[in-house]
């Protein structure tokens, strides 16, 4: 509420309902004529004055966001020109009708008619029918998939620390939130991040079913926004979204729109500021999300970025171990051997579903041929999938591209003779990775960078290798970039 002089307004209180309606359409006038179209449109236009008794003035908003929203930054003007109009009050109080629908025709139309014509009631009528379709969608979030839990997920070296982290989002509670705001978990597609979001959900679900837990893709976010946008309830749609206790994203490097993001990062800012938990997927790290606002990607990197690697050896054993057995629950028949399930592990190298669909070629043919699997028949079964298991060559203008995007210096000024700071070291990086990551050879890197000799390729590796040793933020960074190089992401 917005308190004002304490006296009474006698005369306005005295005021019929229709002439109470006509001192709201003149103070919207005022209100309009002073904000400017954009920020009446946005704050004021669906305020609805609700009653005026013992000086004290009532007025309603669809929504708690845009409740709070007025009372936070327009209070004052509020105040100052209702009491303009209705003399001077003891208060002004702003309260949410029933969600999104209006209790009573709306009397601050989104436009409003000059003085001395009547206002169209029908305004308030389309508003409130748009207002309950989209409400009356409840599906909101994306489907869950009850499978994809802690219990079945396969920690390992590889996805440790994302693993850990999404396990303690999942026990923390409202009242004791975690130090780290968002979590932001980035692997390339297939290696178990829609696998920790749905763990996440799941737990909280079970344990705390009083929080309100959503998870969204960004696809589906997109389409709610949109939807929200076309039944002109805008309101409605960041008031729901701001009330979520966990909000978890997936696939976020697919949120598309300057208009889109921007509703993004407020419904982020309001819900970290609120110390609500926010999870974001994405396939790379913050840094390299290139069509996202910096802003944007200022904010995640302030919380904790984790990512997942290709599985190792063992990892991908225990995969596989662990699909086998789920299958053999299914039929006891269904046998193995220890050395198939080696050679499967060592022939595919890279993520969760690759494995598990190199064991159900394996599990299908032998249900079909009725044969017992060999290694020999599994190299059979899997011998297309040879090519995609082989890693592919790394080229030098991968590099080249990840090193410029990175240090934000261009492709030109790296192979240029320049010898500024801020272009040698993103250099030197550049030519340690192309001397780790490919076969080249010192004289070939060198001409790729600008012609260079292959001492200076030389001299730029040790220089790297020396600074990696008592510095670990270049280190980290290195390693980093190492890792995107290999995703070629």
């Amino acid at each position: 509420a917005v308190k004002g002089t304490t006296r009474n307004a006698a005369d306005s209180d005295y005021l019929s309902d229709s002439e109470l309606k006509e001192k709201w359409q003149l103070i919207a006038r005022k209100l309009q004529a002073e904000l400017g179209e954009d920020l009446f449109s946005s704050w004021f236009a669906r305020m609805e004055v609700e009653q005026l008794v013992d000086g004290r003035l009532v007025v309603s908003v669809p929504t708690r966001f845009l409740r709070n929203w007025v009372d936070s930054h327009y209070s004052s003007a509020l105040n100052r020109v209702c009491q303009s109009e209705l003399g001077v009050l003891e208060s002004v109080s702003v309260v949410v009708r029933t969600r999104g629908l209006p209790t009573r025709q709306s009397h601050m139309p989104q436009s409003l008619p000059e003085a001395g014509q009547p206002a169209n009631s029908n305004s308030a009528d389309a508003t409130a029918g748009q207002s309950a379709n989209v409400l009356s969608f409840t599906g909101r979030g994306s489907p869950i998939d009850k499978t994809l839990s802690f219990e079945t997920f396969m920690p390992g070296k590889s996805n440790a620390l994302a693993h850990a982290a999404a396990m303690r989002v999942a026990d923390a509670t409202a009242a004791d939130p975690l130090s780290f705001n968002p979590l932001f978990i980035h692997s390339a597609a297939g290696l178990g991040k829609t696998h920790l979001l749905n763990a996440i959900s799941a737990r909280i679900t079970r344990q705390q079913p009083g929080r309100k837990v959503l998870y969204i893709t960004a696809e589906r976010f997109m389409y709610h926004f949109i939807a929200a946008l076309k039944a002109k309830d805008v309101l409605s749609f960041k008031d729901f979204f701001q009330s979520i206790d966990v909000l978890m994203i997936d696939d976020f490097q697919f949120l598309q729109g300057k208009t889109m993001q921007q509703e993004f990062c407020h419904t982020f800012n309001s819900l970290v500021d609120a110390k609500r938990q926010v999870v974001v997927a994405a396939d790379v790290p913050p840094a390299q999300l290139g069509s996202i606002d910096q802003r944007m990607r200022s904010r995640f990197a302030g919380g904790l970025v984790v990512d997942i690697t290709s599985p190792e050896l063992d990892l991908r054993r225990k995969i596989l171990q662990g699909r086998l057995a789920m299958a053999q629950r299914k039929d006891a028949s269904l046998y193995i051997s220890d050395d198939v399930i080696e050679f499967i592990a060592n022939r595919i190298t890279s993520g969760g579903r690759e494995l598990e669909g190199a064991l159900n070629r394996v599990i299908a043919s032998q249900q079909l041929t009725r044969a017992r699997i060999t290694v020999d028949l599994a190299a059979l079964a899997l011998r297309d999938m040879d090519r995609q298991s082989e890693p592919t060559r790394i080229r030098i203008e991968d590099i080249l591209r990840i090193i410029g995007h990175h240090y934000s210096v261009t492709r030109a000024d790296l192979l240029s003779p320049r010898r500024a700071r801020s272009i040698v070291r993103p250099r030197q990086v550049g030519m340690y990775l192309a001397k780790k990551f490919t076969p080249r050879s010192l004289p070939e890197i060198g001409r790729r960078f600008g012609g260079r000799d292959h001492s200076t390729v030389l001299h730029a590796v040790r220089k790297i290798e020396d600074l990696m040793k008592g510095d670990d933020i270049l280190a980290r960074e290195v390693s980093m970039l190492g890792k995107l190089v290999e995703q070629r992401q």
